[in-house]
């Protein structure tokens, strides 16, 4: 085989990985970032990968069709496995921002979300933004690029994908995910149980007046007294349990 032909198929092999990742993980996959961009970084990565790991390429790389197209289905899948782990991870906190927003008293004023096309209350927004921005901020990215260079020890080109290995991935990293949020949100869980209770026993001794909509003010104050306490720590904690949750695994 040619040695261009061989360089075309090894770079198409590695950009198919990184940009099954790239095209899921979130951040770089949001409809805000523009296409052209969003394809120039995975070449970039994806040359500067080949170079890196032209040795273990040039072993694996051929060009008949019936080896080559299970090959490119493998890297895909690989690829978004590692872009979805990491995707889940975000909207597991997107889940605990929208019940927070519901728990404040804020769920009914939906809005425009801002890395998404999805309706997204003010507080949720802001709580998913703030996560998204401090991963990215902590070099979250990185860590995505060296579990790609990782995955090539792990599940070497050529090697078939293995979807039960996969899924269990994703459950684990949901499973996980979905812990770490529901103890960020729980100081919220617990306030809006406290405060709905207290509501329901003032009701019953004044079923007069109407507390559930006298009091609505009072609990968004409060909710957002909390949040304005709790939302440094949790965003921190957030991001220290990216590496634990995705990328160690």
């Amino acid at each position: 085989m040619p040695i261009v032909q061989g360089v075309v198929i090894a770079a198409f092999l590695a950009f198919c990985r990184i940009g099954g990742c790239f095209m899921l993980m979130p951040g770089l996959s949001s409809i805000r970032v523009p296409t052209n961009v969003r394809l120039f970084v995975a070449v970039a990565v994806s040359f500067a990968l080949l170079a890196h790991m032209w040795e273990s390429f040039a072993a694996v790389v051929t060009s008949a069709p019936t080896i080559l197209a299970p090959l490119i289905v493998a890297e895909l899948l690989v690829g978004a496995l590692i872009g979805l782990m990491a995707r889940f991870y975000l909207l597991a906190l997107q889940f605990m921002a929208s019940a927070i927003s519901l728990l404040s008293g804020l769920g009914g004023m939906p809005g425009q979300g801002i890395e998404e096309l999805d309706a997204q209350t003010p507080l949720a927004g802001i709580i998913s933004l703030s996560a998204l921005v401090v991963l990215f901020a902590l070099d979250f990215h990185h860590l995505i690029i060296e579990a790609l260079v990782a995955s090539y020890r792990l599940v070497p080109l050529g090697t078939p994908f293995d979807a039960q290995g996969a899924l269990t991935d994703l459950t684990d990293v949901i499973s996980e995910a979905f812990l770490v949020v529901l103890r960020l949100g729980s100081p919220f869980i617990a306030y809006a149980i406290l405060v709905n209770l207290a509501a329901g026993l003032i009701n019953k001794l004044s079923p007069q007046v109407p507390v559930y909509f006298v009091s609505l003010p009072f609990v968004i104050t409060g909710a957002l007294i909390l949040a304005y306490l709790a939302f440094g720590p949790m965003i921190s904690l957030f991001a220290d349990g990216f590496a634990t949750v995705v990328i160690d695994r």
